[in-house]
């Protein structure tokens, strides 16, 4: 069978379509667009028109790729930006209608338990780990150990939301940085403080952009979790949390998607770290596109 899952996430839309079996996968392709569909609007509660028309378009290009790869069975799942929409239904309606499906639209919990799903693929938990997946509307935290899940939760701390809802000097300051990281402390730095968890697991995506800017290497394609070199991620955070728009944008190891914001990401990573005083980070290849491929029955 094959099967492809389509996330809609705030900042980036994601594909994978996969051999499937009961019990496991087969990625044949997995890409992603810089959509940005919260910009403008995230936090008016709108899917802006600017912003809708570039998911269209990004669309119109995932739907190529599964008419290519001839995919038998399609999951599309909205998350933060569009779950607060007010003009979601239209959205979501239209987006049905383009791809002859029914969107999944899924809660902040619902999708933390994705990111799990996806997570458990490339790491088999023994002692506790704290899962973060760091969207651009919400962001998830999932507490795991051999046993499953501790705990979870999603709060609407994106960076995308932070980006547009404070204003910042190029580059930030350090009053500046301390105003995130207090708007993160009062959103879910009790969270944090409830869980005892060391070894911290960073879901995809700017995770991934990090491994290539330490390394200056392609993130590796293997399902697997990636040690990172903890004084030396400290060391390149806090140069991205300070570095200017231009000195990012110049930066061949950041993907174009994550330049803009890469600075908010940055104060988001390290106030985790130093919040559940993490001793060991890794990077899970896997997030939420692998969680809902084999959550989801084959439709």
């Amino acid at each position: 069978m094959i099967k492809a899952v389509i996330d809609m996430g705030t900042n980036t839309f994601n594909l994978l379509i996969a051999r499937t079996t009961e019990n496991s996968f087969e990625p044949l392709l997995s890409t992603k667009e810089g959509v940005a569909l919260g910009m403008g609007g995230i936090n008016k509660n709108i899917i802006a028109e600017d912003a809708w028309m570039r998911a269209f378009v990004c669309l119109d290009n995932f739907k190529r790729y599964c008419d290519k790869w001839e995919v038998e069975s399609l999951v599309v799942v909205g998350t933060s930006s569009i779950r607060g929409a007010t003009n979601a239904s239209k959205f979501i309606k239209q987006v049905d209608q383009f791809l002859n499906t029914k969107t999944i639209i899924v809660d902040g919990r619902k999708e933390a338990e994705l990111i799990y799903h996806g997570v458990c693929w490339s790491h088999q938990f023994t002692d506790s780990a704290l899962i973060i997946d760091i969207g651009g509307g919400s962001t998830e935290f999932i507490c795991a150990d051999k046993t499953g899940i501790l705990n979870l939760e999603s709060f609407e701390i994106g960076v995308s939301r932070v980006f547009q809802k404070f204003e910042f000097s190029d580059p930030m300051t350090s009053e500046q940085v301390a105003i995130i990281e207090e708007f993160f402390e009062q959103n879910a730095g009790d969270f944090i403080d409830s869980l005892n968890c060391k070894t911290l697991i960073g879901a995809s995506g700017s995770f991934e952009s990090l491994y290539e800017l330490i390394y200056k290497l392609p993130f590796p394609k293997e399902i697997a979790l990636i040690d990172l070199d903890l004084p030396i991620l400290i060391k390149y955070l806090d140069k991205m949390i300070f570095s200017t728009i231009e000195e990012r944008e110049e930066n061949q190891y950041i993907i174009p998607i994550r330049r803009k914001m890469m600075h908010i990401t940055s104060v988001k990573i390290r106030w985790v770290i130093n919040r559940m005083k993490a001793n060991k980070v890794v990077i899970s290849p896997c997030s939420i596109k692998e969680g809902a491929l084999m959550y989801y029955p084959i439709k």
